[in-house]
C-alpha cells in the first residue's frame, strides 16, 4: 500500500516536471546513448574528453543515471544508500603500536563510521530494504553521483560530502537525509545529534567537577562541522566558567590516532618552548584522537589523569579498551543511523510531507582518563 501511494505521487509529479533522459545527454553532448551509458558504467572505457563532455551535458540537464531495468520499470531499487567519506584510522586497522591494540577483526576496533552503517543496515533490513555505501571521495563526488544515486530509492548522505549543486540535482528524483552538521537545506530532512551541549557539559565537568582551568582544545579540520559544534560548547563552558575564551582550537587534527598524538606532543612542546606550564586537561573532538593522545603522553612518561586528564567525544568501543578507560560525551551513532533510514522510509511513502529536523541527545561518560573511577 505504501509503496503504491509513493509510486502514485511520483507519478503525478512526474507529470509536472519532465525528467531529463539518456537521450537528452545524448543530444546535448553530441555522442551516441552507448556513450553515454558507457560513461556511468565504464567510464575508463571513455575518453577524458568525451566523458567531461558528457557529466556537463548530464549536469547542466540535471540527469541522474538510472538503475536497472527493474528500477526503470517500477521506479524502485529496493535499496537505500549511503554517502560516507572514508574514516578508516590506519593505526587502529593495522595496531596502534607494533604487536598490540586490536586486531582489525577486534569489536573495540570499530569507529564512528562503522557504528552508523551498522544503525541503518539493522532499520534497512527491518523495513526490507538493502544498503549500498560509498565510501570514499577518492574517485570525486560526481563519481559518487553515478555510482549511487540511479541504483538506490533514496539515501543519507554526511554533511559536506557531497557538493550543494550535485546534492540538489539528486533531490529532484530521491529522497535526501542530511546527516550531522548544521541544517544547510530546508527541503531536505536532516539528523544532528547535541555536539555543542555534549562538549560544553563535559567541559563544565572538568573545571567544576575536578578543578581544572587551564584547558586545551585540539579540534578537526575547519570543514567538519561536528568539531566546530563541538568547539563551540567548549568556548561556552569556559565563558561561563570565566576562563579565557579562545577565538580557534589550540591545535587541529584529521580526527585520527596519529594526529592525537602529533596534538599532545605539540601542546607540552609549545608549553615547555615558552616556559609555561603544560595544560591540565586536554579535550578532543574526537576519540581517536584522544586515544592517540594517550598514548604520547605515556611515550613521554606523563600520567593520566594525575599529571594531565583526557577526553574525548564519540563514545566507539575503543575508548573503554585503552587505560586508563577515556572520558568521552557518548552520542548515539547506531541510532543515528536508524533514524536516517526512518526519515527515508516515511518520505517514499509520502514525498510531500514537511521536512523534518531531529536533534538527537548525547550523555557524557565519567570514566578513568578524567580522574573519575
Amino acid at each position: 500500500m505504501l509503496l503504491r501511494r509513493w509510486a502514485r505521487a511520483l507519478n503525478e509529479r512526474t507529470v509536472r516536471v519532465r525528467v531529463p533522459t539518456v537521450y537528452d545527454v545524448a543530444e546535448k553532448a553530441g555522442v551516441s546513448i552507448a556513450t553515454v551509458s558507457r560513461v556511468y558504467r565504464s567510464p575508463e572505457a571513455v575518453r577524458e574528453r568525451t566523458r567531461e563532455r558528457v557529466v556537463e551535458a548530464a549536469r547542466a540537464l540535471g540527469y541522474v543515471p538510472s538503475g536497472s531495468a527493474r528500477g526503470l520499470a517500477s521506479r524502485t531499487t529496493g535499496v537505500l544508500g549511503l554517502c560516507f567519506p572514508d574514516h578508516a584510522d590506519p593505526a587502529v586497522e593495522e595496531g596502534y603500536r607494533e604487536g598490540e591494540g586490536p586486531d582489525e577483526d577486534d569489536a573495540a576496533a570499530t569507529l564512528y563510521s562503522d557504528q552508523v552503517i551498522r544503525g541503518m543496515e539493522r532499520a534497512a533490513r527491518r523495513h526490507g530494504y538493502a544498503l549500498l555505501i560509498a565510501a570514499s571521495l577518492e574517485d570525486g563526488p560526481q563519481s559518487l553521483v553515478a555510482q549511487v544515486a540511479g541504483r538506490v530509492d533514496g539515501f543519507a548522505v554526511l554533511a559536506r560530502t557531497v557538493p550543494t549543486e550535485d546534492l540538489e540535482l539528486i533531490g529532484r528524483r530521491l529522497p535526501i537525509v542530511m546527516l550531522a552538521g548544521p541544517r544547510e537545506r530546508d527541503h531536505f530532512d536532516h539528523i544532528e545529534v547535541a555536539n555543542e551541549d555534549g562538549l560544553r557539559e563535559l567541559t563544565r565537568h572538568l573545571v567544576t567537577g575536578h578543578g581544572l582551568t587551564r584547558l586545551a582544545f585540539v579540534g578537526g579540520e575547519p570543514g567538519s562541522p561536528d568539531a566546530e559544534a563541538r568547539f563551540r560548547g567548549y568556548r561556552r563552558a569556559c565563558r561561563e566558567a570565566g576562563l579565557p575564551v579562545p577565538a580557534e582550537p589550540d591545535a587541529r587534527g584529521d580526527m585520527t590516532l596519529a594526529e592525537g598524538s602529533r596534538a599532545a606532543d605539540a601542546l607540552l612542546d609549545r608549553a615547555a618552548a615558552a616556559g609555561t606550564a603544560p595544560p591540565q586537561a586536554m579535550l578532543f573532538a574526537n576519540d581517536q584522537m584522544a586515544v592517540g593522545a594517550l598514548h604520547a603522553l605515556e611515550r613521554r612518561g606523563i600520567r593520566v589523569p594525575e599529571d594531565i586528564a583526557v577526553t574525548g567525544f564519540d563514545g566507539i568501543p575503543l575508548g573503554r579498551a585503552v587505560r586508563p578507560s577515556l572520558t568521552t560525551v557518548r552520542q548515539p551513532m547506531r541510532r543515528l543511523g536508524e533514524e536516517a533510514v526512518e526519515l527515508l522510509v516515511r518520505r517514499l511513502a509520502e514525498p510531500d510531507l514537511e521536512p523534518r529536523s531531529l536533534m538527537l541527545p548525547v550523555r557524557t561518560a565519567h570514566r578513568g582518563s578524567c580522574g573519575c573511577a
